[in-house]
């Protein structure tokens, strides 16, 4: 192989490898615990311009195969980094990525074709089309990895918490009514799935038919409370159950005022029914742990293990996750309520979804609602494959 048959080869490798490494930083895959390869079309501009710049005097079929060859490396490299690390090529993304590839290689190529006036218009038009791009690139993805939606005519679902997710502003009567309404982001960010409905007592709000129950690290219950919870499930009803051995989420008042959480789950006479004993968290335990259920990620802080599950339910995340049939009826049993702590789902920049370091509420969601009734998502992270099984 000469020289000359050497140079496309060698350009598209290296235009290659200029595209994926900006985005294990710069796209954000090493701060998210993701390889999906579309968090690289934001930064496909850079390398395509400098592929177009070096080919700028070659025959219009060389640039042309030479950029084929570029792609052929990216989407290959892209897929054995996604197979080995996630366990799976997400075809969806890399096809997303093949799109941007060709449309900024197209524009790329244009570019360096141009007849510019002057240097300084030229280095404009690349800066414009760079910095464009990114923009561009950024939004694709904010509408791609959007939010879960419930179908429009998505019942209710019903939440019981003692967490403060609304009227979290603190201070009198007056103060919230003047200051207004500043629910915790969790509760927002569910009301954008679908329907909530916050109640302080099952006995008279028992969730509607197609509905689903969300107990959330509640304060002590009553027994017919406790009665109308099991009562639901075992008559064919979906629940989401998070109890901690010991919350970390934020005290707002002095200890020992009711207005704070419960510090401890006070779930024992609901789970000791289903069989299920919550334990304690391990001891020392003072990072945000990764756990995979069905393939969305899940960041806890502190959760308790489940120590005993009856045979009807199966466990995930070294038994801090369990899905239990209970009658008729299924409930997610999770050992930690601190899931719901802003912080540990929120994504890395406030509106941009695709940014996101957890499924957390799209998880919840997809529980509480018809997961498959709803508005479609069109992409799904690649995590990283987390060790903590």
């Amino acid at each position: 192989m000469t020289l000359r048959t050497r140079r496309p080869l060698l350009r598209a490798l290296a235009t290659a490898l200029l595209a994926l490494m900006p985005a294990w930083i710069a796209g954000g895959q090493y701060w998210l615990g993701r390889i999906d390869p579309a968090l690289a079309i934001p930064l496909l501009a850079p390398s395509m311009l400098l592929l177009a710049w070096w080919q700028r005097r070659e025959a219009a079929r060389v640039r042309r195969r030479t950029i084929l060859t570029a792609l052929a490396i990216l989407l290959a490299a892209q897929a054995l980094l996604s197979l080995s690390l996630a366990g799976s090529a997400g075809w969806a993304q890399l096809a997303s990525v093949l799109l941007a590839s060709v449309a900024a290689a197209w524009a790329a190529d244009a570019f360096a074709q141009w007849r510019a006036r002057g240097r300084a218009l030229r280095l404009l038009a690349a800066l414009a089309l760079m910095f464009g791009w990114f923009a561009a690139g950024h939004a694709l993805l904010s509408f791609l990895y959007r939010p879960f939606a419930a179908a429009p005519a998505a019942p209710p679902a019903t939440m019981l918490t003692g967490l403060p997710l609304r009227w979290t502003s603190g201070g009198d009567i007056a103060a919230m009514i003047a200051e207004g309404a500043r629910d915790d982001p969790a509760l927002a960010r569910l009301e954008v799935s679908g329907p909530v409905k916050l109640v302080d007592s099952l006995v008279d709000n028992v969730p509607p038919r197609g509905g689903a129950l969300l107990v959330a690290h509640p304060r002590a219950l009553a027994p017919q409370e406790l009665v109308a919870i099991d009562a639901f499930v075992r008559g064919g009803g979906r629940a989401v159950v998070l109890g901690d051995a010991l919350s970390g989420w934020p005290m707002q008042y002095p200890l020992g005022d009711p207005r704070n959480p419960p510090v401890t789950s006070l779930l024992t006479p609901l789970l000791d029914h289903w069989g299920v004993t919550l334990g304690a968290s391990p001891v020392g335990e003072t990072q945000a742990v990764a756990v995979d259920v069905d393939g969305a990620r899940l960041r806890l802080f502190s959760a308790g293990r489940f120590d005993r599950l009856p045979p009807g339910c199966r466990a995930y995340g070294g038994r801090r996750v369990a899905l239990c049939r209970i009658g008729a009826g299924e409930a997610w049993l999770v050992g930690d309520a601190d899931l719901l702590f802003a912080p540990l789902w929120q994504p890395l920049v406030a509106g941009a979804p695709h940014l996101r370091r957890a499924d957390t509420m799209d998880w919840l969601a997809a529980r509480l609602w018809d997961g498959t009734a709803g508005q479609a998502v069109a992409l799904r992270p690649l995590w990283i494959r987390s060790n903590d099984d």
